[in-house]
């Protein structure tokens, strides 16, 4: 597996990340076939070699509502049990979470879902998967690892 660019300053050197955390973006841009598609499909794969992926319940809903409004409530349930099928772990949520990503949500002008996904990454100590501008406002608090050019 190559090498990994994230945009940090937290990241040390030479040390490739092994959690990531997904935002619901990366996973569109999975199951769309769209930019970035190919860094998600590389991360699974890369499951077998230690690389773990990580998806707040939050933003699994995010890809719920996005998906179903977009092409019905079938597809929707769909998507999310091909999800469920993927090597992620799905994350809940608990009052020191909600509180966390509340923290974020005060200080940072992002929506409440991407806050979820800070603050799990914050927890695990791992690296945000995106190609959404807005995490663009929270650079400062994880590392990024970007699907497209922002």
């Amino acid at each position: 597996m190559r090498k990994r660019q994230s945009n940090s300053s937290r990241s040390d050197e030479g040390v490739e990340p092994s959690h990531y955390v997904l935002d619901s973006y990366a996973l569109l841009a999975y199951f769309e076939d769209e930019a970035g598609a190919a860094i998600v499909t590389e991360l699974i794969e890369g499951t077998v070699e230690g690389v773990s992926l990580f998806l707040s319940l939050i933003n699994f809903g995010e890809v719920a509502y996005i998906t179903e409004r977009e092409r019905g409530r079938e597809e929707a349930m769909d998507m999310l049990e091909d999800i469920r099928r993927l090597p992620i772990v799905l994350c809940g949520v608990d009052e020191r979470r909600v509180l966390a990503a509340a923290h974020i949500k005060a200080g940072y002008p992002v929506s409440y879902a991407d806050a979820f996904a800070v603050a799990l990454a914050q927890e695990l100590g791992a690296v945000v998967v995106t190609g959404d501008p807005e995490f663009k406002k929270v650079e400062d608090l994880v590392p990024m690892l970007w699907l497209r050019t922002i």
